[in-house]
């Protein structure tokens, strides 16, 4: 049965969502038998992707439905534990391709977190009541303030490394080194002491930032919250999230409003459309609020979002997907005009955080991504990013110049990468003259010899090769080793310097990736495998 990422509130299993003026409280109570599967039990609060999904969807939903909120309380509806992390029998029963996609999407809804705080205003406070192991603790550092009990048992900890021979989750590492600030040579002993790390010393340590007693913990609580709620910007009101749920033809594809996925299951492809808006759109800020989730702008966008999500987890054996953007390119123009215009209103700043959320997401994709320019297309803009996001461009050459693309604003600094660069400077790494001469043909028409010349195309085959070239590149990219692939593209996709954004995904598609396959992981006598069981783990010895 395929995974959908569509929920709301209403369905929610796991997590309470409550509101109080500015605040927010986003409580974790996870049910035992509520999981993906029926083959495991979710305890200690521990969860699957299922938890997860839901957790990405509040996160979403106080940034659109409740701009009112200026800070959100995280915190657990079961007593003495916070979380226990990601469900060990689940990772434990997982192919290894889900368990990749699994971490990448609990690291992508973490940075949701992230960036709620940054670009809403929208604070997090972690109140950890109990155990706060592993995932769990991950999700506390994504927080801005992080207050543990103080009763003389509960710890935080990242106990992967020492009970289950993997790491702890990638983000874990460097939140905690990067964000944090913690010391290594004490990250290197709390990483390896499995029953964590408690009381004044996790304060001392910086791996939380305040402690109080049972007595006093609502109270310390409610404190922090307050003192993160000053200052925060007075938005709203917010818009309802209309559902999104794509229509899945007898084929299989995926069919959205402004997004459909045509899949070629037996080729290893995917065509991804994303069509411009054919009927009128906002310029105004009251005319964007009016509109809501209805406008193209954001409805597209969401729907990408969880094409790509489809793309992931359904649709394991795509390895390539074409990326075509269809119909006017002057509409989808004039759609970036009016929201970069309007930033300063919260709800088109929402909106352009959310696209480049999205745009994130298909930069972290380990798939193929193939854009075609032809007539007809609409790279423009913010579509222009997806394709500067694929691994290459082909761009029709003709002789009547009707293939065209054209930059705006959200290709000039609006829509960052995971490391901090524009796609341009990524592209164009260390040749800041060349991003400086695309810069300004900011809302021109580029035909295919100019984008050329620029160096925005990676083939300009004309009428005549087209479609031999294109059909022998996709053959060509979908023969190759998909191991292969998603290593040589997750380096190639992010030249520059690092930041710790991309440190976490770096790390998820070459060292999780390949610890996750180790048989001191997952081998028969792997810790992974062994746990929970009465026998230890068997390791092999042999560093390489």
């Amino acid at each position: 049965m395929a995974t959908s990422f569509q929920t709301h509130p209403d369905r929610y299993r796991h997590w309470k969502l409550t509101f109080d003026g500015e605040r927010a409280d986003l409580v974790l109570d996870v049910q035992p038998f509520g999981g993906l599967r029926d083959d495991y039990e979710l305890k200690l609060n521990s969860y699957d992707l299922g938890v997860d999904i839901e957790l990405a969807d509040a996160v979403q939903r106080l940034r659109f439905e409740h701009p009112e909120v200026k800070v959100v309380v995280v915190k657990s509806g079961q007593q003495r534990v916070f979380c226990a992390g990601a469900n060990i029998p689940m990772l434990g029963s997982s192919s290894h391709a889900f368990k990749v996609n699994f971490c990448k999407f609990t690291n992508e809804t973490r940075l949701s977190i992230e960036d709620a705080s940054k670009h809403s205003g929208q604070k997090y406070v972690a109140a950890l009541n109990g155990t706060c192991a592993g995932g769990g603790y991950e999700l506390a550092m994504a927080c801005d303030h992080l207050i543990l009990i103080d009763d003389g048992s509960s710890a935080v900890s990242l106990p992967e490394v020492p009970l289950l021979g993997v790491l702890p989750g990638t983000g874990g590492l460097t939140r905690l080194v990067d964000k944090r600030k913690v010391r290594r040579d004490r990250a290197d002993v709390f990483c390896t002491t499995s029953e964590g790390i408690r009381g004044k010393r996790a304060v001392t340590w910086g791996l939380v930032d305040a402690i109080a007693p049972r007595s006093k913990f609502d109270e310390a609580v409610a404190e922090a919250a307050a003192a993160l709620a000053k200052g925060g910007r007075d938005k709203g009101p917010g818009i309802a999230l209309e559902p999104i749920e794509p229509e899945v033809t007898e084929g299989g594809d995926l069919v959205y409003r402004y997004v459909r996925v045509e899949l070629a299951e037996q080729a290893r492809t995917a065509v991804l459309r994303i069509r411009a808006p054919e009927e009128p759109q906002p310029t105004s800020a009251d005319e964007i609020q009016a509109a809501g989730s209805s406008q193209w702008s954001l409805r597209a966008f969401r729907e990408l979002d969880d094409a790509l999500l489809q793309l992931r987890v359904n649709h394991l054996d795509v390895g390539l997907v074409v990326l075509r953007a269809e119909g006017d390119l002057d509409a989808v123009l004039a759609v970036d005009a009016a929201l970069h215009a309007n930033r300063d209103h919260w709800l088109a700043n929402e909106i352009l955080a959310h696209q480049a959320r999205v745009l994130r997401r298909l930069d972290l994709t380990a798939k193929s991504f193939f854009a075609l320019a032809d007539r007809g297309t609409a790279f423009g803009g913010v579509l222009l990013e997806l394709a500067l996001a694929a691994d290459r461009l082909y761009m029709l050459a003709d002789d009547d110049e009707e293939v065209a693309v054209a930059l705006s604003a959200s290709n000039l600094g609006a829509m960052p990468m995971s490391h901090g660069l524009t796609r341009l400077e990524a592209r164009f790494a260390g040749d800041a003259s060349a991003v400086e001469a695309l810069a300004k043909t900011k809302g021109e028409r580029l035909t295919t010899a100019e984008a050329d010349e620029l160096g925005l195309v990676t083939v300009a085959p004309d009428e005549i090769d087209w479609d031999d070239d294109v059909r022998i590149a996709l053959e060509e990219r979908a023969s190759l080793s998909p191991d292969a692939l998603t290593g040589m593209e997750a380096s190639l996709r992010f030249p520059g310097p690092e930041a710790p954004d991309a440190k976490i995904f770096a790390r998820l598609s070459a060292w999780q990736n390949w610890i996750f396959q180790r048989p001191n992981a997952v081998g028969p006598e792997g810790a992974l495998t062994k746990y929970g069981a009465p026998d230890r783990p068997t390791f092999q010895w042999t560093r390489c």
